[in-house]
């Protein structure tokens, strides 16, 4: 009937009441948080939790490759205490290369939640917290179907895992079991041709890092799109994210060059995804976001010819510089880039309060000479202004040497983890030149700009790949960030990610109306993800969504579909109401199931409909449940005498003159008032069914 769109938003709108007493919709961020009674996943202590026998099994399955996970940090803690490997611990944490090599270590300390850091007291427990609880060193696709197919028999939350380097915290999970592909790192030169591409490619395995691939590709005279760092896993999110390189400007992002992946999708299927094989799945992968689509075992690159590369840093000191003077060589610098972009050049750049610096220009197939007459214009306005600067040029043989020069040492290069909290805008070209009074402001907040200048307008139509379009039409991807660190409260960490979401962000946000995020250097609380982070291919990348993996198996936060999950987890919902009720007959009698099977069916209805208008999949299925479909609205005892005269049960009932319109809208208008009714009086505080309430 259509009274079903309005049912719906009453429905959703008294469960989104503020003064609900059962559970807030965001839980409370703390350094330890206890799991919400109810959770939709099986959880370690509850009763559905697999036996030690049953985890032995699948380690027998796995090849004996199953790890159950003690945190790295633990030598730090009571009572495994060690204080020389606790000092060796704290000295390296902030490099990659002690985290990579852990099963369940990550780099983005927000996402540790102070568990089992090397930084926190000696007495303080060394919890789990939000660390998987088992992972499968994954080294065949046999074994990552063989995880999957157990996560998805015991209801237990599934994790795919390469190098830890995740921002937004994708590669953990409390109560999670992983599959960490890190030891899958096979790299192959292979011949292709197809219509998209012919040439030499390059196939790496899922856990390949970038600097494996690029000694490989150096090694045959070739290059391949990779990231900044070394060590990220370019098979991975990376790639799945989007992926920029120091050669976007030449190339394109990384998922501008896939030619192919191979995939256990969540059915445990070994599948080919390509622009001629499904290449729905292909086009998801390739930019739709990681570890929501599939696990990946391999994916298939385009390679470029190995060339001679320009090169130059540039470094502003703001203490050898007047205040004004510094901002407006900023300003310069902006006003400047895109000829400098547009001239053949990746421009990496920061600047803060203390400093600016270009570091580096990268200049695929140009010289030092080049490189000079990239920078000339912005140098001579420098000089114009009298600012204070130092510059250097180089020329490079190889992008190879180009790297280790400026990126490196390889392998693991000189980029710092865990040091920063972040939030990230795709900046449009058109608004570039406007940064000034935000490059002023942010500068004063102690916050850090780390520019990307690349244009990768180009590589894409929106077809080819589902990277989000605020890529094509960017002149700058900034990643702002504040300090992390790890001596202070935790209160005061979170109180700076809510200064970059509730501050930072919005300030960018307005004066860049038309951008987005790059959702693989972004801010992990951005409000509006589906629009930042995905654009207008986030309804089509939710319908794949329900076509690949319709139970929503795979989950990452701010992923597509990822808000069902998250709003179900936050209430406390299981998908069956059974679950809801205490065993104890006298807490719960058969009225109070009854009614909470209504209320069950009013949260199915509003997801129904939150699902078509902010775009996802529906989380809470009748079929799951001891809860029959209805046709018309469920009606408590004792309020059908509510119900308006001449309420239309069907659409062939209904007039089609005004005065019947009108009818019908006041009479919706009263029923949304029995459905807010409802739903809303089992919840309130004056309710005899408060006690249940709680148990929600």
């Amino acid at each position: 009937m259509k009274s079903f769109v309005l049912q719906a938003v009453l429905a959703g709108a008294a469960l989104a009441a503020p003064n609900r007493p059962f559970h807030a919709a965001v839980m409370p961020v703390t350094p330890i948080t206890e799991r919400a009674a109810g959770d939709c996943k099986c959880f370690p202590g509850d009763a559905c939790w697999p036996a030690a026998a049953t985890w032995d099994a699948l380690n027998t399955t796995v090849g004996g490759n199953l790890i159950a996970t003690v945190p790295l940090g633990s030598p730090c803690h009571d009572p495994t205490y060690d204080a020389a490997a606790c000092a060796s611990l704290q000295s390296k944490w902030q490099y990659s290369d002690i985290h990579m090599e852990s099963s369940s270590s990550i780099m983005a300390p927000f996402f540790a939640n102070q568990s089992c850091d090397p930084f926190q007291p000696q007495s303080r427990a060394c919890l789990l917290g939000n660390y998987v609880v088992y992972a499968v060193d994954a080294k065949t696709p046999a074994h990552i179907q063989a995880t999957i197919a157990f996560a998805k028999e015991h209801n237990i939350r599934f994790v795919v895992r390469n190098t830890g380097h995740d921002y937004l915290g994708r590669s953990t999970g409390a109560g999670a079991l992983s599959v960490w592909t890190h030891h899958m790192n096979s790299v192959s030169i292979v011949d292709w041709d197809a219509a998209a591409y012919t040439g030499k490619a390059a196939k790496v395995g899922a856990g390949t890092q970038g600097f494996e691939v690029m000694e490989v590709t150096h090694n045959a005279g070739l290059a391949v799109v990779g990231g900044e760092c070394p060590t990220v896993g370019i098979a991975g999110g990376y790639t799945q994210g989007g992926g920029h390189s120091a050669l976007s400007t030449s190339f394109g992002l990384s998922a501008d060059n896939v030619l192919e992946w191979e995939v256990v999708t969540a059915d445990g299927k070994l599948l080919t995804a390509s622009p001629t094989e499904n290449p729905d799945l292909f086009w998801a992968l390739s930019g739709g976001g990681p570890g929501n689509w599939g696990v990946v075992t391999s994916m298939t690159v385009k390679t470029h010819p190995e060339a001679i590369v320009g090169g130059a840093t540039l470094s502003i000191l703001s203490a050898q510089n007047s205040e004004d003077v510094f901002f407006e060589a900023i300003d310069i610098f902006h006003e400047e880039l895109a000829a400098m972009v547009d001239g053949g050049s990746m421009v990496v750049y920061y600047f803060a309060a203390a400093f600016f610096q270009i570091a580096p220009l990268n200049a695929y197939n140009k010289t030092a000479a080049d490189v000079k007459l990239l920078l000339a214009p912005f140098v001579a306005r420098l000089d114009g202004l009298g600012v204070q600067y130092t510059v250097a040029y180089s020329e490079s043989a190889s992008y190879y040497d180009h790297y280790d020069t400026y990126f490196g040492p390889l392998p693991v290069g000189n980029i710092q983890v865990g040091i920063a909290q972040y939030g990230g805008r795709l900046i449009p070209r058109g608004d570039v030149t406007s940064l000034g009074p935000f490059s002023r402001s942010l500068a004063a907040k102690g916050a850090t700009f780390i520019g990307v200048g690349t244009d990768v307008g180009r590589f894409g139509d929106g077809e080819s790949n589902s990277v989000t379009p605020a890529w094509r039409g960017a002149l700058v991807h900034a990643t702002l960030t504040t300090v992390w660190d790890f001596a202070a409260p935790w209160e005061d960490m979170v109180a700076k990610q809510r200064l970059m979401t509730d501050v930072i962000m919005k300030e960018i946000e307005a004066l860049t109306p038309g951008g987005g995020a790059y959702m693989n250097e972004a801010d992990f609380q951005q409000p509006d993800f589906q629009e930042a982070f995905f654009g207008s291919n986030y309804k089509a990348l939710l319908c794949l969504k329900d076509k690949w993996d319709p139970e929503g198996f795979f989950y990452a936060r701010n992923a597509v579909g990822s808000i069902a999950f998250r709003t179900a987890q936050d209430l406390g919902f299981k998908r069956d109401p059974k679950d809801w009720v205490h065993p104890d007959s006298s807490l719960a009698t058969p009225e109070d199931v009854e009614i909470l099977k209504l209320i069950y069916w009013s949260c199915h209805i509003s997801d129904k409909l939150i699902s078509l208008v902010l775009g996802r999949p529906v989380y809470l299925v009748h079929d799951e449940a001891e809860v029959q479909p209805m046709e018309t609205l469920p009606e408590p005892l004792k309020m059908a005498s509510w119900r308006p005269v001449g309420f239309f049960d069907t659409e062939s009932s209904e007039s089609t003159n005004l005065s019947s319109l009108i009818l019908y809208l006041h009479e919706q208008i009263r029923l949304s008032r029995i459905i807010e009714r409802m739903i809303s009086t089992p919840f309130s505080p004056s309710s005899n069914l408060d006690d249940i309430g709680r148990r929600i």
